[in-house]
């Protein structure tokens, strides 16, 4: 796993709570719980939908920036372009065992939306900061004018849970660019952020800490701008579409919820760097490094869970929201065992195996993956 002093633990365990959240999240609607249960654990449950999703992302976009280090720092044309088949030969990888599993059932697959993230990403690895920085205000500028002038629920069914006209070409199209669940506008902005974030000084804690100041700072004004907007223009627009355009939840993913999302992932990463430099030799920590390493193989794992339960009858009526949340800390419990005697064993998850054995003749990148 190369040298553990170069390894920055705390986004292994940013990524395993980032999985345990999307399990919570989803099986929240696969387990049809959602607001049935007490009025703390209904709010917990909401707070948790399109967060955790976008810390996935944004780590993604890290690990991508220090795989492409070398690539953008040397600026060798024929390392960049090495690298761009790399990314290329995942994205391939992640889009059909994406689309395998939404034709199986998962309509919630965020696979096949982070395989065009990686492509998109591939052609903005050697830009400069201030580009990257650019292209996020732009999209989401873009992405918030979009959701004004199309319709963001063509294609949905009448209870918003299944994209109807998912498997036509226009229909596809519409839910990867604008309104599917994880959709390039706006959410390709998370993924070039996280690029933008894998490209600072994490072992610098002075920096961390104005990080951490800046993203506590915004989330605040935010939320608070969010809320003073919907009751302010409830009057004049409605309550419908006045929380349309201000809200701060993942459907609309409006300007508001991206920054506040990407600024409530931000903080989370940087408190796991700093736990994890406090207690790194703890057994609980490598459970959750572990776990956070073989990410890719516990999502399409939780959602087999799901699947077993399907065909033997187990969900063919409503659940509360503690069963749903006792089922998902139930298989992160699992996980986080089975990670440990798996890493025991091997270096890699076996679906990151698979993607790892896709995108081979690594050029010039292998020792910068270690880092993350």
């Amino acid at each position: 796993m190369g040298n553990p002093s170069n390894r920055i633990v705390g986004f292994d365990i940013a990524r395993a709570l980032a999985i345990l959240g999307m399990v919570m999240v989803n099986y929240k609607l696969a387990l049809d719980a959602v607001g049935n249960g007490p009025n703390w654990l209904v709010i917990s449950s909401d707070l948790l939908e399109g967060r955790a999703s976008a810390i996935f992302v944004i780590l993604a976009g890290i690990g991508t920036a220090l795989m492409t280090k070398k690539a953008r720092v040397t600026k060798d044309p024929s390392l960049i372009m090495e690298t761009r088949r790399i990314i290329w030969k995942r994205s391939l990888f992640l889009l059909g065992l994406g689309m395998v599993l939404y034709f199986i059932g998962w309509d919630a697959d965020i696979l096949h939306y982070y395989a065009f993230y990686m492509l998109v990403a591939s052609f903005f690895i050697v830009v400069t900061n201030r580009s990257l920085l650019f292209t996020i205000i732009g999209v989401l500028l873009t992405s918030q004018l979009f959701q004004l002038i199309f319709d963001y629920t063509q294609g949905w069914d009448a209870n918003f849970q299944s994209y109807e006209s998912f498997w036509s070409p226009d229909g596809f199209v519409r839910n990867l660019f604008l309104n599917g669940y994880h959709p390039l506008f706006p959410w390709i902005c998370f993924f070039l952020f996280g690029m933008w974030l894998g490209r600072l000084n994490w072992k610098d804690r002075s920096l961390r800490r104005k990080l951490m100041g800046t993203a506590l700072v915004v989330v605040l004004v935010v939320e608070w701008l969010s809320y003073s907007l919907i009751v302010f223009t409830k009057p004049i627009l409605g309550t419908e579409i006045a929380r349309y355009l201000f809200q701060t939840k993942p459907m609309p993913p409006t300007l508001l919820y991206m920054v506040s999302s990407a600024c409530t992932a931000l903080i989370v990463i940087l408190l796991c760097i700093r736990l994890s430099e406090k207690i790194r030799e703890r057994w609980v920590t490598k459970l959750f490094e572990y776990t956070g390493q073989l990410a890719l193989t516990h999502y399409v794992g939780h959602f087999f869970v799901l699947l077993l339960l399907f065909l033997f009858g187990y969900l063919n009526h409503s659940f509360t929201l503690s069963v749903a949340m006792g089922a998902s800390f139930g298989f992160f419990i699992v996980a986080m065992i089975g990670s440990y005697a798996w890493r025991s064993f091997f270096s890699r998850g076996p679906i990151e195996w698979m993607m790892r054995k896709v995108s081979e003749n690594w050029v010039g990148t292998h020792q910068a993956e270690q880092k993350l």
